[in-house]
């Protein structure tokens, strides 16, 4: 790579603007030491922070770290490099350099084998045309990736054309954050043989897994995924065009999506005009919060296939499914939906032209769950059993045998404001940062990147970005919130830069403020005591500015101002021995009326809108704003 040049002119251009700024840096926390550069983006976001608050109260160390770590010269080389748009070229320095969050670029491997591999310890790869017509044998993926940050690997045409040749992912990228998977085309027109995918994704944050055309025109091949994605959170799972074509094949899904957070799956076309496909889904986003599962095109045109769903979405909390011409234009199917949809509180499912325009076909429901929506369905062929009219939360085996409805929301995320007082034992969440490590760009910089999805394409050039990959679902999802109309009684930005963040408060606080976050991440995931207990602007219902991450390539935050609301500062200490271990802020929100009923912190504490207060920590690497006292 062509290492970055100083750009004399350009620096000479960045000293004049910065000049009447500029002045001496006293050393502190979180400030500039006698003798370092004052062109630094740290720096001058120090001078910026003294220009534009009005207190002498301590800066704030947790936001002034979080200033780009790139120097004066890289600085003004990558702001060059934006004006002229050319960034993309040099990404990978500009994420080194600037500790941002990036995915690495694969190149192609055209490598072929002939002989059994075990994988074992590998990272970031890309197979392509691996395993081609291969004949028998069998390949093993064996701690693949294995506690990795941000694994990224890409499987296109892998054992394609083959003859009995078989498969192993076991214990394949587990414990990773943000893992980018692509299977594409995999097993293509592949006689016999097996794939199975035993601890696939296991534990992991926010994953993006896709499957396209895999086991396209397979004929008698069977797959298996057990343990699937158990214990994530977030993120989707995307199968398209899955088994098209397949004659005889066999695809089960065995502890799929279980204990997960927030977990997204999509079908669209699997199965598309097979000849005697067996799908059976068999503990599927089982004991899960909120799985949303859409099944598009599912079987469409299909001869003689046998769908199961057994235990499907049993014991979740809510969710939401939908199956759109589902099994359509099909012939002799056979679709059993036994223990479907037992959730703790209802859930949605959405039925449109499931069935239409089969022949020969058989649909049966037994022991479905309430609240689904069915539209332009086959009338013939279709059976319920035990189908379930009323509420879940009252029929629901769970609930009469003593489970809580409300296990998904994590004991201590929500409380009550009479909590807050000294000698109180209450459980602490997890309240550790789970985001990928990220600093703020230079707001010189920021301020030249596209940021709007009208800009998505640009966007995603700049972070090499390819279609339907994870950098483009993350860029997507964060711009839409970002561009979402405001709830009722906020005020919101999106800021790229601490500067901006400086300016959004100090436009709804005023220049009289103090940011604030809980010291540390001690007493995660335990009980805490509360010891000494000080309340915010006296304790009285005030106005605050909360900032959250958001996940995105460069560290941004959605910052809101939010009315009627007490901030309480305090002491956390070890219930046995009395220490102090950590000091927490707190935010209590006043008026809840504005919240939906299905919000978790009703979950938790009962009650509903309007009814009650609701408080809750401020967690790693969030903040919050008020006016100083």
């Amino acid at each position: 790579m062509e290492k970055l040049k100083p750009l004399a002119p350009f620096l000479l251009f960045l000293f004049l603007y910065l000049l009447p700024s500029f002045n001496v840096v006293a050393t502190g926390a979180g400030e500039s030491r006698a003798g370092e550069n004052p062109f630094t983006p740290k720096a001058y976001l120090i001078r910026y922070w003294k220009k534009q608050v009005s207190n002498e109260l301590p800066k704030p160390w947790f936001l002034l770290n979080k200033a780009s770590p790139l120097t004066a010269v890289e600085s003004a080389t990558f702001t060059k490099l934006a004006d002229q748009n050319l960034l993309s070229a040099q990404l990978p320095s500009l994420c080194s350099s600037a500790k941002l969050f990036c995915f690495p670029d694969l190149s192609p491997s055209l490598d072929k084998h002939d002989k059994n591999v075990n994988f074992a310890l590998y990272v970031d790869k890309n197979f392509t045309n691996y395993g081609t017509d291969r004949l028998g044998g069998f390949d093993s993926f064996k701690n693949y990736s294995d506690g990795e940050n941000i694994p990224v690997d890409s499987f296109r045409r892998y054992s394609r054309g083959s003859v009995g040749h078989g498969d192993k992912f076991s214990n394949y990228v587990p414990n990773t954050n943000v893992p980018d998977e692509s299977f594409n085309t995999y097993g293509t027109t592949a006689t016999g043989g097996t794939g199975e995918f035993k601890s696939y994704a296991h534990n992991v944050n926010v994953p993006n897994l896709r499957f396209t055309s895999y086991s396209d025109n397979v004929n008698g091949r069977k797959q298996t995924f057990n343990s699937y994605s158990d214990d994530g959170n977030a993120g989707d799972q995307h199968f398209t065009s899955y088994g098209k074509n397949g004659n005889g094949a066999s695809n089960e899904f065995n502890s799929y999506g279980n204990n997960t957070n927030v977990v997204g799956s999509t079908f669209t076309k699997y199965g598309e005009t097979a000849n005697g496909a067996n799908d059976k889904f068999t503990s599927y986003a089982f004991d899960g919060n909120n799985p949303t599962n859409n099944f598009r095109n599912y079987g469409d045109g299909g001869n003689s296939a046998v769908d199961s769903f057994l235990s499907y979405r049993d014991q979740s909390n809510v969710g939401d499914d939908s199956f759109q011409s589902y099994a359509k234009n099909s012939n002799a199917a056979e679709v059993n939906f036994a223990n479907y949809g037992q959730s703790f509180n209802e859930g949605t499912d959405k039925f449109s032209g499931y069935g239409k325009g089969a022949s020969n076909h058989a649909v049966g429901f037994k022991l479905y769950g309430v609240n689904n929506t069915f539209k332009d369905y086959a009338k013939k062929g279709v059976t319920f059993s035990s189908y379930i009219h009323g509420s879940s939360v009252e029929l629901t085996a769970m609930e009469k045998s003593g489970k809580k409805v409300n296990r998904w929301v994590e004991p201590g995320k929500f409380f009550r404001e009479r909590m807050l007082k000294t000698g109180i034992v209450m459980p602490m969440p997890d309240i550790r940062d789970q985001m990928p490590k990220r600093s703020f760009l230079p707001r010189v910089i920021s301020s030249k990147l596209p940021f709007s999805t009208s800009k998505l394409d640009e966007l995603k050039q700049i972070f090499h970005a390819g279609d339907n990959s994870s950098m483009a679902s993350i860029i997507a999802d964060a711009l839409s919130e970002c561009e979402r109309a405001p709830s009722l009684g906020e005020t919101k930005r999106c800021v790229a830069s601490a500067e901006d963040m400086i300016d959004f408060a100090t436009t709804v606080l005023g220049h009289n403020v103090v940011v604030r976050t809980t010291e540390n991440t001690e007493g995660s995931k335990q009980n805490i005591m509360i010891g000494e207990v000080k309340g915010i602007n006296g304790g009285r219902v005030t106005k605050s500015v909360s900032c959250h991450q958001s996940l995105f390539p460069y560290l941004l935050y959605y910052c809101h101002s939010v009315p009627k609301v007490r901030v309480y500062e305090a002491d956390l200490l070890d219930p046995k021995s009395k220490a102090k271990i950590n000091h927490g802020v707190a935010i209590c929100h006043v008026d809840t009326s504005s919240w939906s009923p299905s919000h978790g912190a009703f979950m938790a504490l009962g009650s509903g809108p309007g009814k009650i207060e609701v408080c809750h920590w401020i967690f790693e690497n969030d903040m919050t704003w008020a006016i100083a006292d």
